[in-house]
């Protein structure tokens, strides 16, 4: 979840160790809650991750991720709030149990 806003936007379903460092995953939870721009920092372009509620910087998107998207969502753990499996109806997001129905514990 977006730690500003609350916004479900990652799962641990989608996530996997991409030998960065960072928390990436292949595809967003919820689309509709990220936007993506060109960044052109560093003296690169590319391509910035943002919460869509509150604009928080939530990493960068690369081409270079493994199936089934090819995308890696590389993302900064400080602007996501993590939320164990257990503790989803209580925080308010009892719709997304369906998603991990039948597995071990997870965040």
């Amino acid at each position: 979840m977006d730690v500003v806003s609350g916004e479900p936007l990652f799962s641990s379903r989608d996530k996997y160790d991409s030998g960065t460092g960072w928390p990436s995953f292949t595809r967003p939870l919820e689309p509709d809650n990220i936007q993506t721009h060109s960044d052109h920092k560093l003296f690169m372009t590319r391509t910035e991750v943002r919460s869509k509620k509150a604009g928080t910087h939530l990493g960068h998107l690369f081409d270079d991720g493994p199936a089934p998207t090819g995308m890696r969502y590389c993302l900064n753990s400080a602007a996501l709030r993590f939320i164990l499996v257990e503790e989803l109806e209580k925080e308010g997001y009892g719709e997304y149990l369906a998603l991990f129905q039948g597995e071990g514990k997870k965040e």
